[in-house]
């Protein structure tokens, strides 16, 4: 008998998803637990196991937005009737534009995986299945000023330099995909002349459509910023911790090399494991206390911001939180997160060292009660028995929700991290 294949809930709250693409064709051969589809949820895109084994009989919804419990798709055997109630159809929002939004995504994070990607919708097309067409106003003589491209084609145009105008184009109905733009742009290609280059600027204004995960940032910011918080600073000399990553580096040399980062996570986890009034999280009328450091640990993805969760730092090693976090952030840099990945946390730490920042300010991360901002480690002259020397120092700033944390229990807590940094042997 067929099976209906319908969306999942995947976390608590959630009401729908948005399908980016199926990984099996109709009429393929489907095995339980193999991937099937790319779901979009609020807070990551994950690939989906099929639920039953089978031929793919049918794809009811072949992209966009679906409500949780919908039917997308029918597995059973080959040539088996497919239920009347079951009919291809549109998600609702436009599955082309969801596609489209996704191909910028996936234009900015993996330009080769999105150039093949194009090539097989280019495929599609030609075979009559249609395509979204980008269309950028250039002006040209012989075509009207109108030119029918790709995104992918038109970035990979500005990036490179080269006029959409002077391309010839082999999609359908002459679009310009991205392979006409890097034939023109290859040694012996077709020549880009400079008179085709327009003689005034022109104003090309790009509109991005927020994807679910956009959206998702916008509205828990926002509700970050509805929170009474406080802010607390320290700053912490480093000598002693970088003696200790040194040393942890030396004796891992053949593993994930540990970074200060998961030095100061262990760190934090002692120090919440004490203070649990920081390890919290804001429950409107009550607050949760949790004996468990669940760390979560921010990271930058393409067109967003994701915060995996590491649990239980208080019972790991530095060397077991280095591999961890290392795992989570290859996962989130490739968009294979999964739901569980983002679940559970209960203190977040922000790093932005490696990028220069000396001190910034974090925006909490509701439900959690906390969330540390991390600058760069940095020389600073400083004065030691009276008098002055260059040690390497770290400044670092919580930010409270002051409904579940008062001052004093953020100050005690800040004061024991800068403590265990300056003498790590403490917290491990």
């Amino acid at each position: 008998m067929a099976t209906e294949i319908k969306l999942p809930r995947l976390g608590q709250g959630m009401e729908s998803g948005t399908i980016v693409k199926w990984l099996k064709a109709e009429g393929d051969q489907v095995e339980k637990g193999e991937p099937l589809y790319e779901l979009d949820t609020d807070k990551v895109t994950q690939e989906v196991e099929a639920d039953a084994s089978g031929v793919l009989l049918k794809i009811a919804v072949a992209s966009g937005e679906v409500d949780v419990g919908r039917t997308i798709a029918v597995i059973g055997e080959q040539g088996e009737e497919i239920p009347k109630e079951v009919e291809p159809e549109q998600a609702s929002g436009n599955g082309a534009g969801a596609e489209q939004v996704d191909e910028d995504a996936r234009a900015e994070g993996s330009p080769g995986r999105a150039r093949e990607e194009e090539r097989e919708r280019g495929r599609r097309a030609a075979a009559g299945m249609g395509e979204p067409v980008a269309e950028v106003r250039q002006p040209s003589a012989d075509n009207g000023g109108r030119i029918k491209a790709s995104p992918l084609a038109r970035r990979i145009a500005r990036e490179r330099g080269i006029e959409l105008s002077a391309v010839a184009g082999t999609g359908p109905e002459g679009r310009v995909v991205a392979e006409d733009v890097e034939r023109a742009a290859a040694p012996g290609g077709a020549p880009v002349p400079v008179t085709a280059l327009p003689t005034a600027p022109v104003d090309e204004v790009e509109v991005e459509q927020f994807t679910s995960m956009r959206r998702t940032i916008a509205r828990r910011l926002t509700e970050a910023w509805e929170a009474p918080v406080f802010q607390l600073g320290i700053t912490a000399d480093m000598g002693r911790a970088l003696e200790l990553r040194k040393r942890l580096v030396e004796l891992h040399a053949d593993g994930v090399k540990p970074t200060i980062s998961d030095l100061l996570t262990k760190i934090c986890a002692a120090a919440l494991v004490r203070h649990r009034a920081v390890n919290a999280l804001y429950q409107g009328d009550a607050v949760e206390l949790h004996a468990s450091a669940n760390i979560g640990i921010a990271v930058a993805v393409p067109k967003g911001l994701v915060v995996p969760v590491i649990p239980g730092c208080e019972r790991k090693s530095v060397a077991e939180i280095a591999a961890e976090r290392a795992a989570i952030v290859e996962r989130a840099r490739t968009g294979k997160l999964q739901q569980s990945d983002l679940e559970g946390g209960t203190f977040t730490i922000s790093n932005l060292g490696m990028y220069g920042i000396e001190r910034f300010i974090a925006v909490l991360n509701p439900p959690q009660a906390a969330i540390l901002a991390v600058g760069a480690v940095s020389d600073q002259v400083v004065a030691m028995d009276g008098q002055p020397t260059v040690r390497p120092r770290l400044e670092l700033t919580l930010t409270c929700d002051h409904r579940a944390i008062d001052g004093a229990t953020g100050a005690e807590f800040l004061r024991d991290v800068k403590a265990f940094l300056e003498e790590p042997g403490l917290a491990l």
